[in-house]
């Protein structure tokens, strides 16, 4: 049987490349599936690649027994369950880097329309109005921007607003260099006190969710505008729309929302619809064709090369291992097991019983778990696989021949 790729959710067709050459017959859908029809179509998937809308939840892992690795085609990783996951030594792979400059870009282009007033002004004009008038539109130079996380999205998008000559503020729970004039601020509060626009770059973590709400938009400046595109529980939707309506906040730019539609047939709704200084946008941050082409290179070849080496450099869920190419003459030996004392005691005692060599290994661990990449030299037992597989805290066991 063809060793099987599947991929969910239209993924750009750069994914295919790498999979195709590591001889996987490549399966494509769409869409995101309905939880039976997704069961289904894991039964048969040495890989898997989804985007944000595919739940790979504990069903989803047990209806596909022959899964090895898992990529997600996009930033996040909240529609896997990684515990699942890392529990069956799948490896979960994603492109935290792929779409920086897509998002930068975007959030730039809705710093310039929120401080023009062009959202409400675009309102008008569809309607047949012209309101052709200077009142409330400003240029972006030397207002000031306050980023709130300062990771690869917001240290680019510093760079590129510097450059229209906006004065950049950024404040992080982790230290970061400066990227040219910008100035780094201690506490949130004094940053929204300060800033013009103030725009998120953080993840959804139980420290993140809600960090916006009635009383941080308080502190921020009258008539400044708020960027949201990061993650949809950042902010109190209720608590911006109730700003707006009091004419505190200026404006509002939001790519991502606590409710999301499952698909483009069900209405999607917000209390920010009610607004006409807001730019809502279907969370595209990330979605130009520039960036899934990168996605797609990057996620299928971590796949790729896990499958063919091993390798777990970038795995979200398990311990980072880079083993590299394996040398002609020699086997390799791929252990997932429970990070416990005696295991590799038991693993080398095991090879050495098959007459082999050990001529590299490598090691480590991440919470409950381990990961050892061994090369072996000589000829080994055909049972040797399945002995391995039942050593006591092995997960998950793999041969690869050079």
């Amino acid at each position: 049987m063809t060793d099987l790729a599947v991929l969910f959710e239209n993924l750009h067709p750069n994914s295919d490349g790498p999979l195709d050459e590591a001889g996987l017959a490549i399966e494509r859908h769409l869409s995101a599936l309905p939880p039976a029809d997704l069961h289904a179509a894991l039964a048969r998937a040495l890989v898997a690649g989804i985007r944000s809308r595919t739940k790979m939840d504990e069903a989803a892992f047990a209806a596909a027994p022959g899964l090895q690795a898992l990529g997600c085609f996009c930033i996040g990783t909240n529609q896997v369950d990684l515990d699942a996951a890392a529990s069956r030594g799948v490896p979960v792979f994603n492109a935290p880097f792929g779409n920086t400059r897509s998002v930068a870009e975007l959030t730039l282009a809705s710093i310039i329309m929120l401080m023009r007033g062009i959202p409400a002004r675009s309102v008008a004009a569809l309607k047949g109005e012209w309101r052709k008038s200077a009142d409330g539109s400003h240029e972006v130079r030397a207002k000031k921007l306050g980023i709130v996380g300062y990771g690869n999205i917001g240290s680019q998008l510093s760079v590129l607003a510097s450059a229209l000559g906006m004065h950049v503020f950024y404040y992080d729970v982790e230290p970061k260099l400066a990227h040219g004039n910008a100035r780094r601020v201690d506490r949130l509060d004094d940053l929204l006190r300060l800033s013009d626009v103030v725009t998120l770059h953080v993840p959804d973590t139980e420290r993140t969710r809600g960090m916006i709400g009635g009383y941080e938009l308080a502190l921020m400046k009258k008539g400044a505008m708020l960027i949201n595109h990061a993650r949809g529980h950042l902010v109190d939707i209720d608590a911006l729309a109730a700003s707006l309506r009091s004419g505190h906040i200026g404006g509002a730019a939001i790519d991502v929302f606590p409710v999301e539609p499952a698909s483009k047939t069900e209405r999607f709704e917000t209390p920010l619809q009610a607004f006409e200084n807001v730019i809502l946008t279907p969370h595209i941050g990330g979605s130009t064709q520039e960036a899934q082409a990168a996605i797609g290179d990057d996620v299928s070849m971590k796949l790729a090369r896990y499958l063919a080496e091993g390798a777990t450099k970038g795995a979200v869920n398990l311990p980072e291992l880079d083993p590299g190419p394996i040398r002609n003459g020699r086997t390799r030996l791929l252990s997932i097991h429970g990070n416990a004392p005696g295991f590799l005691g038991r693993l080398n005692e095991a090879v050495s019983a098959a007459g082999a060599n050990i001529a590299a290994q490598h090691l480590e661990t991440r919470g409950e778990v381990g990961y050892v990449a061994a090369d072996l030299e000589g000829d080994l037992p055909a049972s040797f696989a399945d002995h391995v597989k039942g050593l006591d805290g092995a997960i998950k066991t793999r041969l690869i021949a050079s």
